[in-house]
Order: C-alpha cells, then sequence, then structure tokens
C-alpha cells in the first residue's frame, strides 16, 4: 500500500488573541470563557513528494524486521515460555491500532498483565495489574519486540508517528475533537520509534497540551520526511537506549 494524501481541511486556520501559543504546524481557537473547549487546527499536510526515499523506507524496514526477528528468535522463545510460566493466558497482547491512512491493525506486544486485566481499549502505558514478569518486560521494552513481525508485515514502519488506539481519549476528549486536522499524521504508517520520542515526549498523553506537543510532532514527522531524517532519529533513539541500560 502506497502512503496518500488525505483531503485537506478548508475551515479556518487562526488563533484566538488569548492563545497559550502556536507552533508552525498548529494554532488554537475557542471561545474565550472556555479554555478547556478550545480546538487546534493543524494546518494542511502531504507527504513530500519522494517515492524513491518512500521505498527505500519500506525495504529498510522489511530486511530490518526480518533480521531482528531471525536473530532475536531464541530471546522470543525464551521470554514467550516465561510468560506461559508465570501467569495463565495467550504469550501476545493483541490490541486494534490505527494504522497507515487510518486502516486498522492488531498490534502485537509480550502479554505483561493477567488475563483478567487486559481490556480492549486499555492504554499501552497503563502499568497496573502488571506481573511481576511483565514489569520488568515493559521497564527494559522487551515487551515490543513482536511489533518487528508488525514491521515485516507492513503494519508499522521502524520509524513513524506513535501507533493509536481508535477512539483514543485524552482529559476526556478524542484526540480528533481536540486537534482538527489530526488524521494528517495517519498520512504515513506508525513507527516503533519517531520524531516525539526523541523529542522528549514519552509521558503518556494524560494531559492535552503533552497529546497536543505529540501530535504536532506527529505531523512535523509527516511534513519532514526524508531518509535523513529517519537516520537521525534512529540514532537519537539507539543512544537513548544505551544510556537507559547504562544509567543508574
Amino acid at each position: 500500500m502506497t502512503e496518500k494524501i488525505l483531503p485537506q481541511r478548508t475551515g479556518p486556520f487562526r488563533a484566538s488573541e488569548s492563545s497559550r501559543g502556536k507552533t508552525g504546524s498548529v494554532t488554537l481557537q475557542g471561545p474565550q470563557s472556555s479554555p478547556g473547549l478550545r480546538q487546534f487546527y493543524l494546518n494542511p499536510v502531504r507527504v513530500p513528494d519522494v517515492p524513491v526515499q518512500l521505498a527505500v523506507k519500506r525495504t529498510i524496514d522489511t530486511a530490518s524486521a526480518l533480521s531482528g526477528l531471525l536473530i532475536l528468535a531464541p530471546a522470543l522463545v525464551i521470554i514467550a515460555v516465561l510468560i506461559k510460566l508465570d501467569s495463565r493466558g495467550p504469550v501476545f497482547s493483541r490490541q486494534l491500532h490505527t494504522g497507515l491512512n487510518g486502516a486498522p491493525f492488531e498490534l502485537l506486544t509480550f502479554r505483561c498483565r493477567p488475563v483478567d486485566a487486559c481490556a480492549a481499549h486499555q492504554s499501552i502505558t497503563d502499568n497496573q495489574h502488571v506481573t511481576p514478569l511483565g514489569r520488568f518486560l515493559s521497564r527494559t521494552h522487551l515487551d515490543t519486540l513482536p511489533r518487528l513481525w508488525n514491521v515485516l508485515v507492513g503494519d508499522l514502519s521502524l520509524v513513524g508517528p506513535r501507533p493509536h488506539i481508535p477512539d483514543m481519549l485524552v482529559a476526556g476528549r478524542s484526540y480528533s475533537d481536540l486537534v482538527q486536522g489530526y488524521e494528517y499524521r495517519n498520512l504515513m504508517r506508525p513507527g516503533l520509534t519517531g520524531l516525539a520520542q526523541t523529542a522528549d515526549l514519552n509521558d503518556p498523553a494524560g494531559h492535552r497540551w503533552m497529546a497536543i506537543r505529540q501530535i504536532v510532532s506527529d505531523v512535523d514527522y509527516v511534513r519532514q520526511f526524508s531518509l535523513l531524517l529517519d537516520l537521525k532519529i534512529m540514532t537519537r533513539t539507539a543512544i537513548n537506549a544505551v544510556k537507559r541500560w547504562t544509567g543508574p
């Protein structure tokens, strides 16, 4: 499936005088008496016209995911066995997410919770009711290794916007209601890592300002896409991972 351009919105793109601020891709508009109801408007976005780079990106994704699965196969088997011994239930957690052009897909993760604590729309950042093994897997990010399969089959990319759950809420509002133009982030495949993660926007999006900053970062990635940007993001992600593993 090739990346497509979503219809651009034709509504107003302006900020009220009391706006808290704006970036190059987002403005704020809404009643001054109801700041919590203000809506953010993303400027129209399109994927850069670089078909060769997009093809190379997909080739790198496929080759990297296949190599990773083969190399990590012994570790994957060991983790799977430990999960079965730790608690009853399936090895993998399958959660519906939104992918390229809004197409749904099941995101694979090693199960970190008891079966009765796994809800269909539970946030992947929710660490309540985690098993002892699951806590270790989550802290070391080993629980995300099965997502290499999602990369291999084309659901994910190595680099891209954050994978989101359909109808995900932040501060009691849906993302699409909070940010008009939210769907622009779906112009490219979601990624294992991305611009938001390397910009230290890793906190759960429980507050609307954090959520908006994450969305703006995702959309900025779509707008600025290049293989060089992907390389910078992957390099920064690797550096952060080394710091996390070697830190106190």
